[in-house]
């Protein structure tokens, strides 16, 4: 399996995760452990969950 960091897959992952953080910087100080915080997880989540995938034993796994 190649390394995660080389699939198109996860540079794109990587790329909305740095954008949503960016944006994410501009939302209401209310919200920073409501719904900033959920939505910054569920992004970097995305990029993890690839990694992850490439972490497996097999293809198939993946």
């Amino acid at each position: 399996m190649e390394d995660f960091k080389n699939l198109k897959v996860w540079v794109k992952a990587h790329e909305l995760t740095l954008a949503i953080y960016q944006s994410t910087c501009q939302f209401p100080k209310e919200e920073i452990y409501g719904l900033t915080s959920q939505i910054r997880r569920a992004a970097a989540s995305i990029g993890a969950n690839i990694a992850e995938g490439c972490g497996r034993r097999s293809d198939p796994e993946m």
